[in-house]
């Protein structure tokens, strides 16, 4: 191999690992904007453009602002307390051979609770993350995203002992 390979080599790892971490990251930042109620910080997660978003119950969007409109409408209020943790990416850059890949897929591993003050109830749940991943310039954003459910708890808190309203 030629010195001109190695260095070829070097550079598209360090790519590979630079977009890795930076579609970590991103990820991290639309979790954080969840969390803090943050609609811009949301919305600039996402494509402006057409996006396929698929949550389920909660909804399916065709552009990031129908979705920041729902979550400023539905979460972003002080008796909604929200935390979610991201886990166990698996990241996979479009061409595995391509320095310069501007496509990715992920799936994430998601710990969610809310507890809801207003209602007086804990909501727990575990899902799966489905994303695919666009670099447009130098930043990489989410295009699509599914959840595919994987467990649901539900507490009602208002009396002294907590009491399942729903597991499943």
């Amino acid at each position: 191999m030629t010195q001109s390979d190695q260095l070829q080599r070097l550079e598209d790892r360090l790519y590979r690992i630079e977009s890795i971490d930076a579609i970590k990251t991103l990820k991290s930042r639309y979790f954080m904007a969840c969390d803090t109620k943050n609609p811009e910080l949301m919305r600039q997660c996402f494509v402006d453009g057409e996006v396929h978003i698929d949550y389920g119950p909660v909804g399916q969007f065709k552009h990031r602002d129908e979705l920041v409109k729902l979550f400023t409408e539905m979460a972003c209020h002080k008796h909604m307390l929200e935390m979610h943790h991201g886990h166990n990416p698996v990241i996979e850059l479009s061409d595995s051979t391509h320095a310069q890949a501007s496509h990715a897929k992920a799936t994430w591993e998601l710990c969610y609770q809310l507890i809801n003050t207003k209602a007086k109830t804990l909501t727990q749940l575990a899902l799966i993350y489905h994303d695919e991943y666009v670099k447009t310039g130098e930043q990489w954003l989410m295009q699509k995203t599914a959840t595919q459910a994987v467990s649901t708890l539900i507490i009602d808190i208002s009396g002294d002992v907590p009491r399942t309203l729903h597991a499943g």
